[in-house]
C-alpha cells in the first residue's frame, strides 16, 4: 500500500509542517522510482517555502499566503514526466482510485524484434533514424575518444556543460554494446545527442590554431556536420523515450553553439526547446520538493540556471518574448557547494562554503541573479506600452546594486585575483559576468541614447553607454589575443555581440569632432581590424564588421568637412544643467584604457550630451516634432541589412547637422 500524500502547511513564510491525510478517501502519490537514480522513491512534497536567496522567482506576493500543490512527476517511457495539478490522465485517475499507474514504455521495439533486419533498412523504419545518425560518427573509435576528451579537458570544467564522470561511464557503455542487429534498441537518442554536440566542439578545440583559412572552414563544416547531428537526435529523442537530463545538457550546449557562431535568433528557438524539455522533467520546481538527493537537487538548479540566463539574455538581445514565466517557476538557486565528483552519501553531509570559498556553482549562481533583472528589463523597457525613464534608472539602481554586491574576486574595478592559479575557472567566471553588466546597461539606456531634451536629462544614459561600451570593447580587443579554447570559456552567452561596438560606432556618427571620438574611432578600427584577422571569422561576424566600418567611415567623411562652431555655454546654459565639477553616474566604473589617453576619457564623462552646450546649438532645435529616436518601438535593422544601416547612418549624420 502506498503512503498518503505529504501535505504541507506553511505559516508567515517560516517552517513548515508535514502532515498525512488519515481518511481513507485521501488521494495517494504513486511512487516514483529511481529518478535520482536511487532505489528510494521520490515522491513530491507539495509545499515548501524556498530560501531567502532563491524564492527570487516566486514573489509578487504569492510568498505571503498558502501554497497549493505544484503537481506530480510519474514515471513514463523511461523517465520522470511532470504533470500540474489540472492534469486528470491515466496516471492521475490512478492515484485517486489508488490503483497502479499504467506503464508507458519507450517508443522503441522491443529487442526481439530488433534482430529483423527489415525494421532499421526500412526507410520508414524506426531504426533508420538511429542508423543514419551512428553512420555519422568518425570511424575510428581513437578519433572520438581525442575529440571527447578535447572537449572534457579544455572546456567543459569552464563552463559547466556536463558531469564529466557520468558523461564518461555512459560513453563507456556506448562503445562497448555488441555491434549487430538486435543492438540498436539500447541506443539511447538522448545521450547520443549530447554526444554529437560534444564532439562538435571538440573539432573547433583539436586544432585551435589552423594553418591558414581554408583549413579553418574545413573544421567549421566538420563541427557543423556535428551540430546538425546533434539538432536531429534532439528533435527524434523524445518519440522514442521521456526527456531526459542529457536530453537538457545537450539543448543548452547546441544553444551556446550557435551564440558562438553568432546566430542569436536561431539561438533563441533551441533554448526554448531545451526549456520545455526541463519543464517536462520537473526542473521548475525545486528538487527538494521532489525528494531527490541533494547531489541531483543541486545538479537540476544549476541546469535550470542555465536555461534561465539563456532565456532571458537571449530574449533582450534580440528584442523577442522570453519563455519562462517566473511566476511558474519555484526554483532555488544554486548553493556555494559543488557535488558532482562525490557519491550521493557522501553529498549528503558537505557544508556550503562560505563566500569567501567560490565554487562553480556561485558564478552560475550570480548569472541567475542578474538575469532575473535583465528579465525585468525586457519586461518593463521593451514591451509593449511606453516607458518613463525613472522605471529606466530605477531598473539601473538594481543592476548597481547587484554589481556591488559581487564578491571582491568578482569586482568590476581592481578584482581580487589570488585564487585565480588555484581555481582555473574563476577568471573565466569573472568575465563572464563583467561582460553580462555590460550588455545589460547598454541594452537598457541604448533606446535614450539620441534622445534629446533641453534640461540634459537623458546624459545619464549617454555617459553610461558609453562607459560600458568602451569597457566592453576593452575586452573585445583582448579577447583576439586568446586561444580558441579561452575565448569559449567566457564567450558562450548572448552578452558576446557588438553592441559595444556598434554603440561607440553611433557615438561618433553622432559627434565626429569631439575630443573623445577621435579615440574611439582608434579602438574602432582596431577592433575591425582584429576582426578580419581572425581566421574564425564567419559570416556572420564579417556582417557586425561592415556596420562598425561603414560608422568609422561616416564618421571621418563628416570630421573631413571640418570641426562644428561650438558656443560657449558657461553663462548660457540653464541652471538645471549639470556642471563638470558633479559627479558623474559612472564614475563608479571602471575607465578602460583607449588610444587617445586619459584626456580624451575625461572629456566623454563631462561633455553634456554629444558634446552639444546647452543654451547654444542645442537650444536652437526645432522642436516641431519627435525624430525617430524618440520612438520606444524603434529597433535598428539587422546586420546583414547593410544599405538599411547606411540609411540609419545617413539619418544620424542629418539630424547631427541640424544641431550644428
Amino acid at each position: 500500500m502506498l503512503s498518503p500524500v505529504p501535505r504541507v502547511i506553511a505559516e508567515n513564510n517560516v517552517a513548515t509542517a508535514v502532515t498525512r491525510a488519515s481518511t481513507a478517501g485521501s488521494p495517494r502519490t504513486p511512487g516514483i522510482r529511481n529518478i535520482d537514480g536511487s532505489g528510494e522513491e521520490a515522491r513530491p512534497l507539495p509545499s515548501r517555502r524556498s530560501s531567502e536567496s532563491g524564492n527570487t522567482q516566486s514573489r509578487n506576493g504569492v510568498g505571503d499566503a498558502p501554497e497549493c500543490s505544484v503537481g506530480d512527476l510519474f514515471r513514463s517511457r523511461d523517465a520522470p514526466s511532470f504533470f500540474g495539478s489540472s492534469y486528470f490522465g491515466p496516471q492521475a485517475a490512478a492515484k485517486i482510485i489508488e490503483a497502479p499507474a499504467p506503464e508507458f514504455s519507450s517508443g522503441l521495439p522491443h529487442k526481439s524484434l530488433a534482430s529483423s533486419t527489415h525494421s532499421f533498412r526500412d526507410e520508414g523504419g524506426p531504426f533508420s533514424q538511429i542508423w543514419d545518425l551512428l553512420g555519422i560518427l568518425p570511424r575510428r573509435k581513437a578519433t572520438v575518444d581525442r575529440l571527447t576528451e578535447c572537449f572534457l579537458e579544455e572546456l567543459n570544467w569552464a563552463i559547466d556543460a556536463v558531469e564529466a564522470k557520468d558523461f564518461r561511464v555512459k560513453y563507456d557503455t556506448f562503445w562497448s554494446r555488441k555491434f549487430g542487429f538486435d543492438d540498436f534498441a539500447t541506443i539511447d537518442l538522448r545521450w547520443l545527442a549530447l554526444l554529437f554536440i560534444v564532439l562538435a566542439y571538440g573539432v573547433l578545440l583539436d586544432c585551435p590554431e589552423p594553418k591558414n583559412k581554408d583549413m579553418a572552414r574545413e573544421l567549421q563544416d566538420t563541427s557543423l556536420r556535428f551540430y546538425w547531428a546533434a539538432r536531429r537526435a534532439i528533435v527524434i529523442a523524445p518519440t522514442f523515450y521521456g526527456e531526459s537530463v542529457d536530453l537538457v545538457r545537450a539543448g543548452v550546449l547546441v544553444t551556446r553553439y550557435l551564440i558562438y557562431t553568432r546566430r542569436i535568433p536561431e539561438s533563441w528557438l533551441t533554448t526554448s526547446f531545451a526549456m520545455r524539455m526541463a519543464q517536462a522533467q520537473g526542473m521548475h520546481i525545486d528538487g527538494e520538493r521532489w525528494r531527490l538527493s541533494r547531489q541531483k537537487t543541486e545538479t537540476r538548479r544549476r541546469l535550470w540556471s542555465h536555461l534561465y540566463t539563456l532565456d532571458k539574455t537571449i530574449a533582450l538581445a534580440i528584442g523577442r518574448p522570453f519563455a519562462i514565466v517566473d511566476q511558474q517557476c519555484l526554483v532555488k538557486l544554486a548553493s556555494n557547494v559543488y557535488l558532482d565528483e562525490m557519491d550521493e552519501v557522501e553529498a549528503e553531509d558537505v557544508t556550503e562554503q562560505p563566500l569567501s570559498e567560490p565554487t562553480l556553482s556561485l558564478g552560475n549562481r550570480l548569472a541567475h541573479e542578474l538575469a532575473v533583472i535583465i528579465g525585468k528589463i525586457q519586461e518593463r523597457c521593451f514591451g509593449l506600452f511606453q516607458v518613463s525613464y525613472d522605471t529606466v534608472l530605477a531598473l539601473d539602481a538594481e543592476v548597481i546594486t547587484w554589481k556591488e554586491r559581487l564578491p571582491p574576486y568578482f569586482r568590476l574595478e581592481n578584482p581580487d585575483i589570488s585564487k585565480d592559479n588555484t581555481l582555473m575557472w574563476l577568471p573565466w567566471n569573472r568575465l563572464r559576468l563583467h561582460s553580462m553588466f555590460h550588455f545589460a546597461r547598454v541594452t537598457l539606456h541604448r533606446p535614450f541614447l539620441l534622445r534629446q531634451s533641453i534640461t540634459n536629462r537623458y546624459r545619464i544614459s549617454n555617459d553610461v553607454c558609453i562607459a560600458s561600451a568602451c569597457a566592453d570593447l576593452d575586452m573585445r580587443l583582448k579577447y583576439f589575443a586568446q586561444p580558441l579554447a579561452d575565448r569559449m570559456k567566457w564567450t558562450l552567452g548572448p552578452h558576446h555581440m557588438f553592441n559595444s561596438a556598434l554603440v561607440l560606432g553611433i557615438i561618433v556618427v553622432r559627434d565626429p569632432n569631439s575630443r573623445r571620438s577621435q579615440a574611439i574611432l582608434e579602438d574602432l578600427a582596431a577592433y575591425c581590424e582584429m576582426q578580419r584577422n581572425d581566421i574564425w571569422l564567419n559570416e556572420f561576424a564579417l556582417a557586425e564588421v561592415k556596420i562598425c566600418e561603414l560608422c568609422i567611415k561616416k564618421a571621418r567623411q563628416t570630421a573631413n568637412k571640418g570641426p562644428r562652431q561650438q558656443v560657449p555655454s558657461t553663462n548660457s546654459a540653464p541652471a538645471m544643467m549639470p556642471s563638470p565639477a558633479q559627479s558623474s553616474p559612472t564614475d563608479h566604473l571602471p575607465q578602460p584604457t583607449v588610444t587617445a589617453g586619459p584626456a580624451a576619457m575625461s572629456d566623454q564623462l563631462h561633455d553634456p550630451f554629444f558634446g552639444n552646450p546647452i543654451g547654444g546649438a542645442l537650444g536652437s532645435i526645432p522642436l516641431g516634432g519627435p525624430m525617430m529616436w524618440d520612438e520606444q518601438s524603434y529597433a535598428f535593422p539587422e546586420t546583414a541589412n547593410l544599405s538599411q544601416w547606411e540609411h540609419v547612418l545617413d539619418s544620424i549624420m542629418q539630424d547631427h547637422q541640424i544641431l550644428d
